[in-house]
């Protein structure tokens, strides 16, 4: 698979990474400026974490599934996308609508508070259930301190994170990454020509959406854990795994869970950041495993799509 890391490096990608199991064989690779253990921001593979949290606290009986938290959503609904609550990101960053990259620069050192990125959601027209949105994970995470009197990402990273073992997973304390990272290039489909370095920058605009720090062996390590039922019960892991269909970010229409997104026999969760990617899925059974991470996003170019989509058609053997 080094010719396929090799490949995506050289149709553009700056740094390229991955980690790939199967049947216990552990194999690590990268290519152009990256490292195999690097830490990344690995955006809406948070997600993953965040469902977990929650479906903790159903099973203590903390909240329910189907209980109303903002109106008639549901803990179901925001977890699975069907809420209709738009997306906050294009009132967060509003120059996005003008075809520019203005707003990326105003913002690289803005504290947002989830209550007012949730507000810009909330007040925004309501979208057709199944719509992709980060607006309803922003509320699950204040449900989560409202239940057990801390903040979300403390209590995500005592009972989830360090579950399963992670020592190189974390929420952003600050704009900066600590320890080994690549830099993150963003090219917002070609209006920052050459792409701009936002690998410093303040996540709390997604907060437990989307901002957490791991690297490829622990996202493994995390899902291997999470569905071998050493996380949720096998009773939760089912619940998350009832799918429907969900129009992401990019139009495309994927399976969509409480949390995790189906791929083929894989599941699992891909993200994005200014300038950070992260795919990561695996076989129910976690004998094959797949995290991959690139340090450019919304490229304009099709040679790194398809050297993309061949990596991952052998790492998944379809």
């Amino acid at each position: 698979m080094k010719a396929e890391l090799e490949a995506i490096h050289h149709a553009g990608v700056p740094g390229v990474w991955a980690e790939v199991r199967d049947n216990g064989h552990v194999w690590r690779g990268a290519a152009g400026e990256a490292t195999p253990d690097m830490r990344h921001r690995v955006g809406s593979v948070t997600k993953t974490f965040t469902a977990a949290a929650i479906m903790l606290l159903v099973e203590r009986g903390k909240i329910g599934l189907d209980v109303p938290v903002h109106g008639e959503s549901t803990v179901r609904m925001l977890l699975n996308m069907t809420s209709g609550l738009a997306d906050y990101r294009f009132l967060a960053f509003p120059s996005l609508l003008e075809g520019s990259a203005q707003s990326l620069e105003d913002n690289q050192f803005r504290h947002f508070y989830p209550r007012e990125l949730i507000k810009l959601g909330v007040d925004a027209p309501a979208v057709p259930p199944g719509t992709y949105s980060n607006t309803g994970y922003l509320l699950l995470g204040r449900l989560i301190e409202k239940v057990t009197g801390m903040t979300a990402e403390r209590w995500i990273t005592r009972n989830v994170v360090e579950r399963a073992g992670l020592r190189n997973t974390m929420f952003p304390t600050g704009t900066r990454i600590e320890g080994p990272h690549p830099r993150m290039f963003e090219a917002l489909f070609g209006l920052l020509d050459p792409p701009r370095d936002y690998s410093v920058y303040d996540m709390s605009w997604v907060g437990v959406s989307a901002s957490l720090i791991s690297t490829m062996e622990d996202l493994n390590l995390f899902y291997a854990a999470l569905l071998d039922g050493k996380i949720v019960s096998r009773e939760s892991l089912a619940q998350m795994k009832l799918t429907g269909p969900v129009v992401a970010f990019d139009g495309s229409t994927i399976e969509y869970g409480l949390g995790l997104h189906r791929h083929g026999d894989f599941w699992g969760h891909d993200g994005s950041a200014w300038g950070a990617g992260t795919w990561s899925f695996h076989s129910a059974d976690g004998k094959r495993q797949v995290s991959l991470a690139v340090n450019l996003q919304r490229w304009n170019n099709k040679a790194i799509d398809e050297a993309l989509a061949a990596f991952q058609r052998k790492a998944l053997r379809v």
